[in-house]
């Protein structure tokens, strides 16, 4: 395995550059992203043990200092008895619904000290459904570990320049790649553009920069290469695509390799709960961050599931005692994986398969997450831009950009291609756009469930 380049520590100490001494808070994150280089070899017995003492203590403390548990669990939980799974699973399950209903409730009347400040933040909102919820410096003292472990799992030269595409970046040039690396180690240069502007802009964008890595997300990236593809032009001096917030296909993948001839590397978080898995550095799926957030995916029927099986993903964030989130139904699902063969115990999710409005229903009650194919699309017609809305259970519009009018031989193919993917008695009807807008988050979903609820 090649190793990851040696990072130039930042010393706080004047006169000492080496060996550097970091300040009191870079130091905390060293020491936490020390003890993650072993528990990430643990065997999953041993980290579910260690789970479940952290997990203790936040229960403890969240039923005897945040009103909403009190009354919630009452019958369901006994802080005299000990931690076991089965007690834990006793617990109701905390919706987006309930956040947003019973925020003050849900606040601690007595954090600890010691975490910091809590703040009040805001989720996107990119379900429709934006959510307030509590953070400390203490959480963010894990999230900007963690972010290191990305960074020495894939061998990342922090030494050379990053870009970054997001809704909540301005244009930018800084000096540090970011929150978790500012102070601590020594990067390359950062630029910055907000996501609101078209592919090619972007792409124009990008080939002028030349940055070594890109971060954005899957959606964008696919638009930029299939631009890339088109025009013949590739980055130079890209080695690598990150990406987050949306669902990732295979199809994302095998189209930045044909365009740029890099790797994609992808991760799973969510603002109220921090990481809950990142990719393997082996692999194509992902590790769940055991040491940030104990992670269930469950059946409907609220059972664990096996590998292999679809679930709802339930987050319970491991060190949030300004505001638990205990038990945290997040709206995502996943797919469970078998234990990895890099050695690592840590859970493995397959895939993260998005929402319940990314899912296809049928009359009779099935779900699907439909998957149409980028490049299969590109074959078919130079659709420029595409997205799958289900308006009733039997028909799925596509919305598609085009650079010209498609010729009928053109329409034929691609409704062929659709066409074949969809369920028996699902039909589809074409309509084209000048432009097909991004949510107020800056996240694009290439398929949206507008049926409001599935028969059972």
């Amino acid at each position: 395995m090649t190793q990851a380049p040696l990072w130039q520590l930042e010393s706080a100490v004047p006169g000492v550059a080496w060996p550097a001494i970091p300040a009191a808070n870079a130091a905390m994150v060293l020491s936490v992203l020390h003890q993650l280089e072993h528990t990430q070899w643990l065997a999953p017995e041993k980290l579910l043990e260690l789970q479940l003492g952290q997990l203790a203590v936040l229960l403890r403390h969240a039923y005897a200092t945040v009103p909403y548990y009190k009354s919630r669990w009452a019958g369901a939980y006994d802080p005299a008895a000990p931690l076991t799974v089965a007690r834990f699973a006793r617990l109701p399950l905390l919706s987006r619904r309930d956040l947003q209903e019973h925020f003050a409730a849900l606040r601690s009347a007595n954090p600890p000290a010691a975490h910091g400040a809590a703040e009040e933040r805001r989720t996107s909102g990119s379900s429709g459904a934006p959510v307030r919820f509590l953070t400390t410096p203490l959480t963010g003292l894990y999230w900007n570990a963690i972010t290191l472990r990305d960074h020495r799992w894939h061998r990342r030269d922090l030494g050379l320049k990053l870009a970054v595409i997001r809704r909540e970046t301005e244009d930018s040039d800084v000096g540090n790649w970011g929150p978790a690396t500012a102070g601590l180690v020594a990067t390359g240069r950062s630029v910055g553009r907000s996501i609101h502007a078209d592919a090619a802009t972007h792409l124009q964008w990008l080939l002028a920069e030349r940055p070594a890595y890109l971060y954005t997300y899957p959606s964008l990236v696919a638009e930029m290469a299939r631009l890339s593809l088109q025009d013949g032009v590739r980055p130079a001096g890209l080695l690598e695509v990150r990406t987050l917030a949306e669902s990732l296909g295979p199809e994302v993948r095998a189209l930045v390799r044909e365009a740029w001839g890099v790797p994609l590397t992808d991760l799973y978080s969510a603002s109220e709960t921090g990481y809950l898995a990142l990719q393997c550095p082996d692999h194509e799926h992902y590790h769940v961050q055991s040491e940030n957030a104990l992670l269930e995916v469950l059946d409907d029927a609220g059972r664990p599931c096996a590998p292999g099986a679809v679930g709802r993903v339930v987050a319970t964030p491991l060190h949030n005692f300004a505001m638990p989130l205990v038990r945290y139904d997040i709206g995502d699902f996943a797919e469970v994986g078998a234990r990895c063969a890099c050695g690592r115990g840590l859970p493995v999710l397959e895939r993260i398969l998005g929402r319940v409005r990314n899912m296809l229903t049928t009359a009779d009650g099935r779900r699907y997450w439909p998957v149409f194919g980028t490049r299969a699309i590109m074959d078919a017609a130079p659709v420029l831009q595409h997205q799958f809305v289900q308006k009733t259970l039997d028909l799925v519009e596509a919305r598609l950009v085009v650079g010209a009018a498609l010729t009928p031989a053109q329409e034929t193919r691609f409704r062929e291609r659709v066409q074949s993917q969809l369920p028996p008695g699902v039909h589809l009807r074409i309509a084209y756009c000048e432009r097909i807008e991004r949510s107020a988050s800056g996240k694009f979903e290439d398929f949206v469930s507008e049926v409001s609820a599935a028969p059972r």
